[in-house]
């Protein structure tokens, strides 16, 4: 089972920021759990918690596990841990670690050095230059609902994938109900615009920083729905 591949925002922030130079308003701790689905099975679960490093850095942590159908029968679980630094309204990359356990192993290590992003991809190796505000996969989402939360309706967003950075789009599409195991929300809806395309999801920004629902056709058609959400 394929973990999300999420949003990220590219914002001008120069990297020279001191490590403890963040917004007063971006999040600090939270857990929140999603059900993962397959078109309209349940595939798995998913669970996010961000915490404080030291050092200025934070921990952004994606634990995901199938528990049905061939997900589960193959014991395939993933995990994707981030180290970043809040850049003004930015979790701007440390490092990023992703692997994959059961059916097709996979890892991914990510680490910014100096002004290169080296790159670990089983076992193949790439490099490519940093650039300001740059964000990963896993805390695209995040970053993304941050922004909401500043007013931003365009969001475009460095991320660092495997073999260069991506520029990626979104925009927020209007308001629209959705109904989850969290509640039903008047939710914010967010397309990724540029020309993969392919990801939507659905913020409450006053609420939470995170989506309440993400929906992606890259890796399977998958869905994440919001379980729970609390600030510990």
């Amino acid at each position: 089972m394929k973990t999300t591949t999420l949003l990220r925002a590219g914002f001008a922030l120069a990297l020279a920021l001191p490590v403890a130079a963040f917004a007063a308003n971006v999040p600090q701790t939270f857990t929140a759990t999603y059900n993962v689905l397959q078109g309209d099975s349940p595939l798995g679960t998913a669970t996010i918690h961000l915490a404080p490093a030291g050092g200025g850095q934070f921990v952004y942590t994606n634990q995901s596990k199938g528990t049905a159908g061939l997900a589960a029968m193959l014991g395939v679980s993933a995990s994707e841990t981030s180290r970043f630094t809040w850049a003004g309204n930015v979790p701007q990359l440390v490092s990023y670690t992703y692997a994959m356990e059961g059916f097709k192993p996979k890892t991914r290590d990510v680490t910014v050095q100096g002004a290169t992003v080296q790159v670990q991809d089983n076992k193949k190796s790439y490099s490519y230059p940093v650039q300001p505000g740059m964000v990963d996969r896993n805390t695209l989402p995040l970053a993304l609902g941050v922004a909401l939360g500043a007013g931003k309706k365009d969001i475009t967003m460095p991320v660092a994938v495997k073999q260069a950075v991506e520029s990626q789009q979104f925009k927020a599409a209007g308001n629209e109900q959705v109904k989850v195991t969290a509640g039903t929300f008047n939710a914010v809806r967010v397309d990724r615009v540029d020309e993969k395309k392919g990801f939507t999801a659905w913020y409450v920004p006053a609420k939470y920083p995170v989506p309440v629902k993400l929906a992606q056709t890259d890796g399977g058609d998958l869905t994440l729905e919001l379980v729970s959400y609390s600030t510990k």
